[in-house]
């Protein structure tokens, strides 16, 4: 009989304990979701220029928060409600996420690619693009076309690269195979002696500025 009342006894002792431990496990679990939603509401208070410039301290805290508070829900007795309460907090914090990363995102400068910048320097900004499309260039603004790519190269030609000669050489191919269509088209024999004088002019300047740009290269290179 009384190792009947002592046996019970110990089971009573560890259901207790159990169930201690589980109640324990639910206070952290609560604490830690609760500061887990305190500070993603506190993000409310911090003004936009502010989270934008240190948004990266501001996620990776509240990475670590998220994870400790998903880690001690696993082992809440009540894990259900806490769940809940914490995707409420996640989906406004991925909000306020999306916003700011766009807005960073927005007041990015852009970049052009230095082919396009090159392209936008002889033609104007947008005219031509990687295709190398010429098709707005008709017998009525072809010179046009010519004598602002001839003048743009000579004003800029310091500045180029050797990717920037090479890149020159394909738009003007493109543009001298957009003036055989042209031809075709009705270009008045006055136009066309000009282009010829302005390619006249500009073959001989391009293949010793190319030359001497390869030669600048190489010579930085050694040093």
């Amino acid at each position: 009989m009384k190792k009947g009342i002592y046996t019970v006894g110990i089971l009573t002792m560890v259901v207790l304990a159990f169930a201690s431990c589980k109640d324990e496990k639910q206070a952290q679990a609560e604490k830690t979701v609760n500061n887990y939603v305190v500070y993603v509401d506190s993000l409310d208070k911090v003004s936009a220029d502010d989270a934008k410039a240190n948004w990266s301290t501001i996620d990776a805290g509240y990475q670590a928060r998220v994870s400790e508070a998903e880690m001690s829900v696993t082992d809440a007795k009540d894990s259900d409600a806490l769940k809940e309460k914490l995707a409420v907090s996640k989906a406004k914090y991925e909000a306020l996420k999306a916003k700011y990363q766009a807005e960073l995102e927005a007041a990015k400068p852009v970049v052009k690619n230095p082919n396009q910048l090159l392209r936008d320097r002889f033609f104007g900004e947008g005219k031509v693009g990687e295709d190398m499309n010429f098709s707005w260039v008709n017998k009525d603004n072809i010179l046009k076309v010519y004598d602002q790519f001839f003048q743009s190269y000579k004003d800029n030609k310091g500045d180029f690269s050797r990717e920037d000669y090479d890149e020159t050489k394909l738009i003007y191919e493109a543009l001298d195979s957009r003036k055989n269509t042209v031809e075709k088209e009705g270009l008045s024999s006055e136009d066309n002696t000009k282009i010829a004088s302005i390619k006249f002019k500009f073959a001989p300047m391009f293949k010793i500025n190319r030359i001497g740009a390869k030669a600048r290269e190489n010579a930085e290179a050694k040093e």
